[in-house]
């Protein structure tokens, strides 16, 4: 389903339009690559981001990692844990929402501690 200026997924609610705008645009052309939609809404946020403000953009830092037999997520260098779920999975799904939300990075760990994924650059 294509998005336009007035119809867009929520999670580019809170862009300034100029990179809403070309979030969109980017969102679209990689549904047309029959990209799936979740992934071409992050995908189209995270490259009309660098579009408009550069690869330097400050935005926080969240990290999915394991504490115990849980999985936790939590902001860099952060002390408590903002979510936690029994499954990596069922946190990711949260996580994705709240670091979208919050504008943020999401970093995903394996449970070794090793980085796997960086999300939403």
């Amino acid at each position: 389903m294509p998005w336009s200026k007035s119809d867009y997924p929520d999670s580019m609610k809170n862009l300034p339009t100029d990179i809403r705008e070309k979030a969109i645009e980017i969102a679209n052309a990689l549904l047309k690559d029959n990209k799936e939609e979740g992934r071409a809404i992050s995908i189209g946020i995270a490259q009309a981001r660098k579009y408009y403000e550069g690869d330097n953009y400050d935005r926080p830092e969240y990290h999915i990692t394991t504490d115990h037999d849980d999985w936790v997520l939590k902001k860099k260098d952060g002390k408590r844990a903002i979510l936690r779920e029994d499954t990596k999975e069922a946190l990711l799904e949260e996580a994705k929402d709240y670091v979208n939300d919050h504008d943020g990075i999401l970093v995903i760990h394996n449970k070794d501690g090793d980085i796997s994924q960086r999300l939403y650059e």
